[in-house]
């Protein structure tokens, strides 16, 4: 084993040291003198967090059957240890070699959702890396994003040298191949980022010029230079099967969110949710094949020791071959005791069969998304589902001897009214209702169970909702306070629990979500002031980032509740994710007057995947 890069001294006083020594099983050692580039992937969040997922076990894989590339990983480190390594001036490390961040030559960061960006800046400060990219030179890694946060890479631009959009399987290899001649011929970091500008899916915040209008929105957004394309397409996988997969994930020491297998079936979704950006910007909908799913899952069980499989997909109801895929994973794990998690399932027979046979009943809980609590507002965000299908999935689940139900739905959607949010609670008492009405007295194993959660709506990139106004914090804060009303008014009122989201939280990440390029100097500045972890509640400072606002005079409303024009220039429009920003003015105008489209599988409604010419979109 590598010497560590920290003392003794230091990991016997700071919380789960094993965050930081590396040599998990299945992590990957290389002879140096054998590799041409080295690669640091980041997960800007604590090791518990970034281990679990997938999205970087498949990009480690991938790059480290490449034989003239060693890729390592390093994550956020907890605040116990940020203090430490500020004092005594420790350089951050790589997990694998405990080599600094600062001598490889990529520093990959994934970004997942937006309250992580005073992390980026962490793991930047912490590695000895200038924040900004203008100040690197010819010695530091070029900084690269990925990850669904950069279909609006705006706000983090200033921090960037290159963002990759889109999925990493596709166009990575070319980029590693055009810095081996960077390197060779002795390009300027300039020129590297010049013609790395020209790959597919590679976008260079540097080589774009925004102008701004007198009202602050913006009036052209363009190439600085005529080699550089006006529009960044994603990259795109087109057949699963024939893509990298982790067969042998890195297995930590310590419990980490997602301690499982992890078997990805599908990408993409048929359901068009106008409120969801992963529906859009993964699509098409594309397959992997049950065949070779089932090896994955027994090479991968046998390869970790895990003692759980989980399905991932956004909704895995609609994987074609579930049947076939379900009744040889309830086989092979029954009989070595292995647990099936079903994330993603529409609540019907099939699923309550499946699930009857994978999980205890009487302790585990079925959760609904009807996401609003009218059949109006499920209308107007296309959600597809009726109060009847509800209702029935819930009665079948009563009958199956289920008692315990979460309900998730969200505030401030468009057009919401006071009947939309009563509807909420009104809901859960005719599920409490039934329940009783279903299930007999002397065959119930307890009360029902009911818990309510709700999140506030924020409008992101690529979705039919980009143009909707955000609720202010004290909207939400009421909506909330009428919901919880309302379910203590309800006749079964003590069977429902309700959970609200933090309000000050999601009009920061609706800043986030739709913010320009001016936003990168209040994240600085937030940081600067002691802005660290944001997506742990207990660390969200929201006084500090209003002051970093007023500091910066950038007034917070013109990204959350400003009214959108129809043909308003966008910070994301120069990235081709695949659907058109006419499909989703269409949806907008449909989600208005309250219209219902069809799922993909019923109706192809033009969207523009069609392009990509694989998947869902050639067998339609």
């Amino acid at each position: 084993m590598n010497k560590l890069a920290l003392s003794d001294e230091i990991l016997l006083t700071i919380e789960k040291p094993a965050r930081y020594i590396g040599n998990e099983v299945n992590s990957v050692k290389k002879d140096l003198s054998q590799v041409d580039v080295r690669f640091c992937m980041c997960f800007p969040d604590v090791y518990e967090i970034g281990m679990s997922h997938l999205g970087i076990q498949i990009l480690y894989d991938m790059f480290n059957r490449f034989d003239d590339v060693w890729c390592e990983r390093v994550y956020s480190p907890w605040v116990d240890l940020d203090a430490v390594m500020r004092e005594k001036k420790i350089p951050l490390f790589a997990l694998e070699s405990q080599d600094p961040v600062k001598d490889f030559d990529f520093l990959g960061i994934t970004i997942q959702y937006e309250m992580c960006y005073t992390n980026i800046l962490q793991i930047l400060d912490l590695s000895q890396i200038p924040l900004m990219a203008c100040e690197r030179t010819e010695e530091h890694p070029i900084v690269i994003g990925g990850g669904p946060c950069t279909y609006n890479p705006e706000p983090l631009a200033d921090f960037f040298d290159l963002f990759y959009i889109g999925e990493g399987e596709t166009d990575y290899r070319a980029l590693l191949d055009l810095y081996k001649e960077y390197k060779a011929k002795g390009w300027s970091r300039k020129e590297f980022l010049l013609k790395a500008a020209q790959i597919p899916s590679i976008y260079v915040p540097s080589l774009y010029r925004v102008e701004y209008k007198e009202d602050g929105t913006i009036a052209t957004f363009s190439p600085i230079n005529e080699n550089v394309p006006t529009t960044v397409k994603k990259g795109l996988v087109p057949e699963m099967d024939n893509t990298t997969y982790p067969m042998k994930p890195v297995v930590p020491y310590i419990k980490v969110t997602q301690d499982r297998v992890v078997l990805e079936i599908q990408r993409g979704c048929i359901r068009g949710c106008r409120f969801c950006q992963a529906g859009q910007i993964y699509r098409p909908v594309r397959e992997r094949s049950a065949v070779l799913l089932k090896d994955y899952a027994k090479q991968m069980l046998t390869n970790t020791g895990h003692e759980e499989i989980s399905l991932s997909s956004l909704s895995s109801s609609d994987y074609t071959e579930l049947p076939e895929l379900l009744d040889y994973l309830i086989e092979e794990c029954n009989e070595k005791k292995i647990n099936i998690s079903l994330p993603s399932l529409r609540i019907d027979a099939f699923s309550l069969d499946v699930m009857s046979k994978v999980q205890d009943v009487k302790k585990s809980s079925l959760t609904f998304a009807p996401e609003a609590g009218s059949q109006r507002m499920r209308d107007v965000i296309n959600k597809g589902l009726t109060k009847e299908v509800i209702l029935q999935g819930a009665k079948e689940a009563f009958e199956g001897g289920w008692n315990k139900v979460k309900l998730y739905f969200m505030l401030g959607l468009p057009t919401e009214k006071e009947e939309d949010i009563r509807a909420i609670a009104e809901l859960a008492n005719d599920i409490a209702a039934l329940y009783y009405d279903t299930i007999p007295k002397e065959k119930r194993n307890g009360k029902i169970q009911i818990v309510v959660s709700t999140s506030f709506f924020i409008p992101k990139p690529f979705t039919a909702l980009q143009w909707a106004s955000q609720n202010t914090k004290e909207d939400f804060i009421e909506k909330a306070y009428l919901t919880k009303k309302s379910v203590m008014e309800q006749l079964n009122q003590k069977s429902i629990k309700y959970n609200w989201h933090e309000a000050d939280v999601s009009v920061m990440e609706g800043v986030f979500a739709r913010g320009d390029r001016k936003i990168g100097k209040v994240i600085k500045r937030a940081y600067d002031m002691g802005c660290l972890y944001d997506a742990w509640g207990e660390y969200y400072k929201n006084d500090l980032w209003l002051q970093a606002f007023e500091e910066e005079g950038i007034d917070i409303g013109f990204y959350t509740t400003r009214e959108r024009d129809l043909d308003e220039i966008f910070p994301w429009d120069f990235i081709d994710c695949g659907v058109t920003k006419e499909f989703l003015k269409r949806e907008w105008k449909k989600a208005m007057n309250g219209e219902v489209s069809p799922n993909c599988k019923e109706k192809c409604q033009g969207c523009g995947a069609m392009r990509f010419e694989t998947g869902i979109c050639i067998k339609a």
